[in-house]
């Protein structure tokens, strides 16, 4: 099956060149410079420095070329994602479309697949997601994603496409629950991150992140996604991942935000768009998710990290 990744950002460059090492595989990005430095010098020396392109990678800044493939690969952020597709619908009309990116839209409080569903309803629609950094996949290491498509034939055709040497893919047909585990995990990682930025402790962060898993069940189950899901790849395995290292850049927001650091505006933080569309989606069901209200209040200055974990700490008890 052929495959071109839409998206030159460091995820989308990991993944085609994992991808090559089954075939040939084309590579967009809609900065025709970038295209040029990356052709020259088989690197992509912006996003993802020290990682070669194979040869049989071909980098384009033409669309319509690389939407000659049949699956696509949508490595662009999530805010991002709509936009892209109604720019291009003429060449994306038909195709399997498969989401890279994890998050909630902020105007629409949707994921990724009911983005795709709404504005491109004619193409196929499939979401990759759960625990990987760009560079653990680039170098070849060892990594386990979920494949999430609502089509039980075409999600075993990706998966024998898109499964490589070093990218070991498991299949689901919850498309909601695997939207949802990889979205709040990014919100539950910048809670994590403020706490051990402000030195409470990894009893704390394991804390954080029990609770908080609590919530992305809570909101899955709500929803009428498979609370089995979150137990997998796209929920515990991505939570486990990014609540523990500063690769993750929303655990570095967190960690910026605990520390009482500037953090650089340029870098695309999904769970900070993610937090904010999920607080309102709650409070509209009357669902009660503290923790990503509290790390709403963190990052728009209302709360404070101290007034944070008072306003946890001092919630009523109740059985587990």
């Amino acid at each position: 099956m052929s495959v071109s990744v839409l998206g030159a950002g460091a995820f989308g460059t990991a993944l085609a060149i994992s991808l090559a090492g089954k075939g040939a595989v084309t590579l967009w990005s809609r900065d025709a410079g970038h295209v040029a430095e990356m052709a020259e010098s088989r690197e992509n020396a912006r996003r993802l420095p020290g990682m070669p392109l194979p040869q049989n990678l071909n980098v384009t800044s033409e669309l319509q070329q690389a939407a000659q493939n049949r699956v696509l690969l949508l490595a662009v952020p999530m805010q991002q994602l709509r936009r892209m597709l109604d720019a291009h619908r003429a060449e994306l009309t038909g195709k399997v479309l498969v989401a890279c990116c994890k998050g909630i839209e902020l105007t629409t409080g949707l994921g990724p697949i009911e983005v795709m569903r709404e504005a491109l309803p004619e193409a196929h629609h499939a979401l990759l997601t759960g625990p990987s950094f760009a560079a653990d996949i680039a170098m070849g290491l060892p990594t386990a994603l979920t494949l999430a498509c609502a089509d039980p034939d075409l999600g075993k055709s990706l998966q024998q496409s898109l499964n490589t040497a070093n990218l070991r893919l498991y299949r689901t047909t919850d498309t909601l629950g695997a939207e949802i585990g990889g979205a709040l995990k990014n919100v539950i990682a910048i809670a994590c991150g403020a706490v051990i930025g402000a030195g409470l402790g990894d009893s704390a962060r394991a804390a954080l992140m029990t609770r908080g898993y609590a919530e992305m069940q809570r909101l899955a189950r709500h929803l009428g996604a498979e609370a089995d899901t979150l137990a997998g790849l796209s929920g515990f395995g991505d939570l486990a991942l990014t609540c523990t290292s500063t690769l993750s850049r929303n655990y570095r927001l967190g960690l910026a935000l605990g520390r009482g650091e500037v953090f650089d505006p340029t870098v695309t933080v999904e769970g900070a768009a993610t937090a904010h569309a999920t607080d309102a989606k709650a409070r509209a069901m009357g669902l009660d998710m503290p923790i990503t209200a509290c790390v709403v209040g963190l990052l728009d200055g209302k709360l404070t990290l101290d007034a944070a974990m008072t306003a946890l700490l001092t919630r009523p008890l109740k059985e587990e």
